[in-house]
């Protein structure tokens, strides 16, 4: 699939109006990425032997990650219970999350690998959320895009950070967005890693392991909070 100039102007209309819309992100997404910024990424993954076995396998974490009597069971303090509190306190699901890119998406089925790594980044979108200790609200799902983009140097995760910067313009929330980025370059290269091996390990563990630090202290900027500071 090319880049669609026309299409992701048109998600990025609808977002600058409302943040919130999900369906548009992966629009966005969708069409500034084409198809070489998957490939990129499962070549990477490929070339360790780990990373081929998860090509290989192509596991289905949202299984795993929609069954909450099965995190609930987890140990207390592992990165499956901080998910889950993650995803309770927001009031989403990883269903939720795969039913809003089946909205926004409507490319046609490429390699196998290739559409493994748009499920999968897709998938493990909150997970990472739960590790870096980033909220759901515009700042964190800013500072967490500006980490990914430092992961995968995707040009559509860029345009969705500028289109952050410019909507949120204190200076905490812009030392945020920063901060991801540079966490992003320091980090380990979390879209090759076993997610389903790692969910039962202590989360502190798995930042130590991800090199991802502390999640830095906020405080969470909502869509409600940006309109009420415009009346």
């Amino acid at each position: 699939m090319t880049v669609q100039p026309r299409r992701a102007l048109g998600a990025f209309v609808a977002l600058a109006r409302n943040p919130d819309d999900t369906a548009q992100v992966f629009t966005l997404i969708e069409a500034l990425s084409g198809v070489r910024t998957p490939a990129w990424i499962a070549r990477r993954i490929r070339a360790s032997v780990d990373g081929a076995r998860l090509l290989d396998e192509r596991p289905d974490i949202v299984a795993e990650l929609a069954d909450r009597a099965a995190l609930r069971r987890l140990p207390a303090g592992s990165l499956g219970r901080a998910y889950l509190g993650f995803v309770e306190g927001e009031g989403i699901s990883a269903d939720g999350l795969r039913a809003a890119s089946t909205n926004g998406e409507r490319h046609a089925a490429g390699a196998p690998d290739v559409e493994f790594v748009r499920r999968r980044m897709r998938d493990v979108h909150d997970l990472w959320h739960a590790v870096l200790g980033y909220r759901g609200d515009l700042a964190g799902e800013a500072a967490l895009l500006a980490f990914t983009f430092a992961q995968t140097c995707n040009p559509a995760i860029g345009v969705l950070v500028l289109l952050g910067l410019a909507k949120l313009d204190t200076r905490q929330a812009r030392a945020l967005i920063a901060g991801g980025l540079v966490r992003g370059w320091r980090a380990a290269w979390l879209p090759a890693e076993p997610w389903e091996e790692l969910l039962p390990l202590p989360l502190d563990e798995v930042r130590r392991r991800l090199r991802v630090g502390a999640p830095p202290r906020y405080t969470p900027i909502r869509t409600s909070d940006l309109e009420a500071s415009r009346q």
